[in-house]
């Protein structure tokens, strides 16, 4: 039998959760409406009014918002409450530009612990787990949002935080840690220290783990289980709508329970914005329904996955599932007119053996022509082989690729250790076409 940490909610009645998303999403309308010049002046514009909004389907009238409507109000235009409300504040990295705000009350915070119990309790976790939590602590809200889902569910939390691996693993092997919650690419990382370090996955104690912040393919996963002899579930969350634990994997490993009644889920066509049926592959949008500080109304996540037509979980949640996320809308790569997403080229690296789960893509511009390099790791015994099985491998490997995006690439191989190494989300892409 499966354990849930409020069956209550995530088993409820379908009609139940759908009037509950109803009542929330009413409520939520109104509230921006009231406390949100920015969503005011929207509606306002399209003429549309509180009570235009009365079923789910009402949904598709609302506006769009975008990561550049939070960073046009920056820092706290958005916010629904005065900031004497505000117990924490979280942002972006800010690469980019401006940082995009995220402010919580104590509601909010407690809506985010009881989503990432949920998560950790789909991994397994109870309150005798150790949790050795290596996302990173501070504005980024993963480590935080592992941290107090944990507690809530009265677990031992290990806040070791990103980055000492040698440490990470120490302190795995002391500790006793149960369950890992990192980055699906630093878990690998760990992985290969540990087999440099002589320390087998049987010296742990680890049982589960829960891998996001970045694409994890199938494959991916299937190296994390073998390599740290573990059940990995994929998370997904984001920043602007909460962080982490909008939606989880479950034993089933057949997609994303999305927590429904707090967060609606929509599929969008990501160039005109009209709504997609289940099924279809899109870009994810997501309305907060239980928010307080920053409620966010039809906000364009980026993600593009698809929800999962209805049907029953052998897990026994009535929740619905999102795929697992393909990439992102502004990762993703425009190479002579053909999409590439990164997570296209993983799926065809991990099928070719004697390859690493360690790559690049590396895209240039030679004149008018725009060109794909991707850097492969390959295990040792390749480059001691005769320099014809290389070639050969390169070119199974090109092949590979070609057929599946349709377009030229070249391919290297390199050796182990070549590729840098990432505390967090790994670096996939450099696009040296702008530089």
């Amino acid at each position: 039998m499966s354990s849930y940490w409020s069956e209550k909610y995530e088993c409820m009645q379908r009609s139940q959760l759908q009037n509950l998303q109803e009542e929330r999403l009413r409520a939520t309308v109104n509230r921006v409406y009231q406390e949100v010049p920015f969503y005011r002046h929207a509606f306002q514009e399209i003429g549309l009014t509180p009570s235009d909004i009365k079923t789910l389907d009402d949904i598709v009238k609302l506006p769009f918002t975008t990561k550049n409507d939070l960073r046009d109000n920056y820092p706290y235009g958005l916010f629904a409450v005065p900031l004497s409300e505000v117990i924490r504040i979280h942002a972006s990295s800010g690469t980019t530009g401006k940082p995009t705000v995220v402010g919580y009350t104590r509601k909010d915070l407690g809506v985010w612990a009881e989503v990432m119990a949920r998560a950790l309790t789909c991994c397994g976790a109870t309150k005798t787990s150790k949790i050795q939590n290596a996302y990173g602590y501070g504005l980024f809200t993963g480590g935080l949002g592992v941290h107090y889902g944990a507690e809530l569910l009265g677990a031992s939390v290990i806040p070791v935080s990103g980055g000492h691996t040698k440490r990470q693993i120490m302190i795995m092997k002391d500790f006793g840690s149960t369950i890992l919650t990192c980055t699906p690419s630093y878990a690998l990382h760990l992985a290969e220290v540990m087999e440099e370090m002589g320390v087998s996955k049987d010296d742990l104690g680890l049982t589960g783990g829960l891998f996001g912040a970045e694409p994890c393919s199938e494959n991916l996963r299937s190296q994390i289980e073998a390599r740290l002899g573990i059940k990995a579930l994929d998370i997904y969350g984001i920043s602007e709508v909460i962080g982490p634990g909008v939606a989880v994997e479950c034993d089933a490993k057949d997609g994303l329970h999305i927590w429904e009644d707090h967060f609606l889920a929509e599929i969008v066509d990501p160039e005109t914005g009209e709504q997609l049926p289940p099924g279809s592959y899109g870009e994810l949008v997501i309305t907060t329904l239980t928010k307080e500080a920053l409620p966010m109304i039809r906000y364009r996540t980026r993600d593009i996955t698809r929800i999962i037509p209805d049907r029953a979980c052998s897990c026994g949640r009535t929740h619905i599932k999102i795929d697992r996320c393909q990439g992102r809308t502004d990762d993703m790569l425009v190479v002579r007119g053909v999409n590439v997403f990164p997570s296209q080229i993983e799926e065809v690296l991990f099928r070719v053996s004697h390859t690493k789960p360690f790559y690049v893509i590396i895209v240039d511009r030679k004149g008018q022509l725009d060109k794909i390099e991707v850097w492969v790791e390959v295990s040792d015994d390749v480059f001691s082989d005769e320099i014809r099985k290389l070639e050969s491998l390169e070119y199974e490997i090109q092949q590979e690729i070609e057929a599946v995006l349709n377009i030229n690439v070249k391919v290297k191989l390199v050796e182990p250790k070549t590729i840098e190494r990432h505390e967090g989300k790994a670096m996939r892409v450099i696009d040296r076409r702008n530089l």
